[in-house]
């Protein structure tokens, strides 16, 4: 049997809206007050897991702020100064050392820490204390072990609650005083102020003696604190609500024990506050039950016939596109009265998608081109780390050996040859300025190797004009002078440019150890697939990015020979066939 859409959404609506309401009204008003205490509990623990979690973090970020004091070497030297006999200007300039790295903490911390150490004879960083043991957070702390203070007034701060860590030699494990990390107490405020227990509910942060950790009397009256400690000590949980009875009236109080000292987090609210708005709902539920049912069958009316007429000409309209006739489909698109729902919506989505396969299917060249430049991108970025790394270590081998002067030419060469590598403007150079880059980047080498390294550059002018990518010969020259100098104390590298025909041959020769037979093979795999060389590991990294970008570059225009020579060494041939324009020049 076929049953419309718009008899359909009838049915859904009244299924979905009215029936809850009805029954709710009528059947379940206990149930229904069950529930929204269930959710007003699950709200207010969730809003105290964030207090906690948040009041963890910063206690956390407090606890190694002071850690990073203690282990600090200002701090321990200041700790063994009474030991070692300093004169007085000496233990100034130690204090100051130390001052100056705690600022540099303080600076560094994003929640308006500040730090003071104290001696036990009340030195201290900030200020001079009585000896510590006549001050009664310090013996709470020293006999106690109370690290975390309630709120309270720092000599140069507003209110702040403050850590206690204490301070001792880390070598001898003896007690020289105490750090004290102090911290806004209005942080804790502002974020207790986020825990929301109705209109007239009561939150407090509470030590175990039921004081308010952030000063002042807590806002929960000192009767109910007391009671709900005392019921408290029944329940082993973290987190729980107990029940008390003031007078004839009944309180819920929520805590939570928190993971920073004996802090509690208190929300305490009357019961009668709590279900006041679930009485005045549920007088109120048939009224509006009645009402949604009328309002339930206008508005399904009003939406299947929005829906269903758009819905048949956009089926058939997807009838068409599967057919592949997309300008007959364009023609049969329902007309879109507003684009702000779901149906318009689909309509409008439909429409460009329909017009956009066309525009891609046109503009795959293009996007072809523009991966083939991505890739040339991504080859050419491999070089310039690596070119930069080997650099900087001849700079500093050189200034370790005091060589200042050569350390000008190095950074003078270096200075050159950055300015020429960071021209993003141009990929492509003459082969002048190529062999001009070869020999800044030789002449460094040179410094570094002194007279163990011969270097050779033949140019031909004639090609001195030719168009060519950069970094060509650089990763070739490095491999060279790489591969030399394993079998021989000195190193031989040659480096030539030649004008053959129509053809410009670049050679790079050496007197090293030779290329294995595996990896000239592996290498002619980049005339089958040239997206091989950005996946290569291992060896001849530097060879691989230069035959892949030659090829990316030129195509069939460019080829390579490599030759194993007699008794030793390498000549790698670099061979591009110019265009009729470069050939001419």
């Amino acid at each position: 049997m076929y049953i419309s859409l718009r008899i359909r959404l009838l049915l859904i609506f009244t299924l979905v809206l009215t029936i809850p309401f009805l029954t709710l009204s009528l059947l379940v008003p206990e149930w229904f007050g069950t529930i929204m205490e269930k959710k007003t509990t699950e709200a207010t623990v969730e809003m105290m897991d964030q207090f906690s979690q948040y009041s963890d973090s910063l206690t956390s970020q407090v606890e190694d702020l002071g850690k990073q004091v203690l282990v600090n070497p200002a701090t321990q030297e200041w700790v063994r100064s009474e030991e070692n006999g300093l004169s007085d200007s000496d233990l100034l300039y130690m204090k100051n050392q130390l001052k100056t790295e705690l600022s540099s903490m303080m600076v560094n911390n994003s929640k308006s820490m500040s730090v003071s150490v104290y001696l036990n004879d009340g030195t201290g960083t900030s200020q001079t204390l009585p000896p510590l043991r006549e001050i009664v957070w310090f013996k709470e702390f020293y006999d106690y072990d109370q690290r975390w203070m309630r709120s309270h007034h720092e000599w140069n701060e507003d209110e702040v609650n403050s850590y206690l860590l204490p301070l001792f030699d880390l070598n001898t494990m003896d007690l020289s005083g105490v750090i004290k990390v102090n911290f806004p107490t209005i942080q804790l405020e502002e974020s207790l102020e986020k825990v929301k227990l109705g209109d007239e509910g009561h939150v407090s942060l509470l030590d175990a003696k039921g004081r308010d950790v952030l000063g002042g009397n807590p806002d929960i009256s000192s009767d109910i604190v007391k009671m709900s400690l005392h019921e408290m000590k029944d329940h082993s949980g973290r987190t729980g609500v107990v029940e008390v009875t003031k007078g004839e009236t009944k309180h819920l109080v929520f805590y939570q024990k928190m993971g920073v000292g004996d802090w509690i987090l208190m929300s305490e609210i009357k019961k009668s506050d709590l279900y006041a708005p679930v009485h005045s709902l549920q007088r109120n539920l048939l009224l509006i039950s009645g009402w949604i049912f009328l309002l339930t069958i206008l508005i399904s009316y009003i939406l299947s016939s929005n829906i269903v007429k758009p819905l048949w000409k956009l089926t058939e309209s997807m009838k068409l596109v599967e057919k592949g006739k997309f300008s007959e489909a364009e023609k049969g698109f329902p007309a879109i009265r507003t684009r702000n729902d779901e149906i318009g919506y689909a309509v409008k989505a439909f429409k460009n998608t329909t017009k956009t396969l066309d525009q891609l299917i046109k503009t795959e060249y293009q996007e072809k081109i523009r991966r083939k430049d991505a890739e040339y991108k991504a080859l050419l970025l491999q070089i310039n780390p690596h070119f930069l790394n080997n650099t900087l270590e001849v700079i500093g081998g050189l200034s370790a050996q005091g060589e200042n002067r050569k350390v000008i030419d190095v950074t003078v060469h270096l200075g050159r040859m950055l300015s020429y590598s960071l021209d993003t403007e141009r990929d492509v150079v003459t082969i002048r300025e190529e062999i001009n880059y070869m020999r800044r980047y030789t002449e460094v080498l040179k410094l570094r190797h002194e007279d163990a390294l011969h270097i050779q550059i033949e140019e031909d002018p004639a090609l001195d004009n030719v168009p060519i990518i950069k970094f060509v010969l650089q990763p070739l020259v490095e491999n060279a002078v790489k591969y030399s100098f394993i079998r021989n104390d000195v190193a031989s590298i040659g480096i030539s440019t030649r004008k053959v025909g129509d053809e410009a041959v670049l050679i790079v020769e050496d007197n090293g150890i030779g290329i294995p037979g595996t990896v000239i093979k592996e290498l002619a795999k980049i005339d089958r697939n040239e997206n091989n060389v950005l996946d290569s590991r291992g060896k001849s990294i530097g060879l691989k990015n230069v035959l892949g970008r030659l090829k990316l570059s030129y195509g069939n225009r460019f080829s390579y020979s490599i030759e194993n020579k007699d008794p030793g060494g390498t000549r790698i041939t670099l061979i591009i066939a110019m265009e009729k324009e470069e050939s001419e020049e």
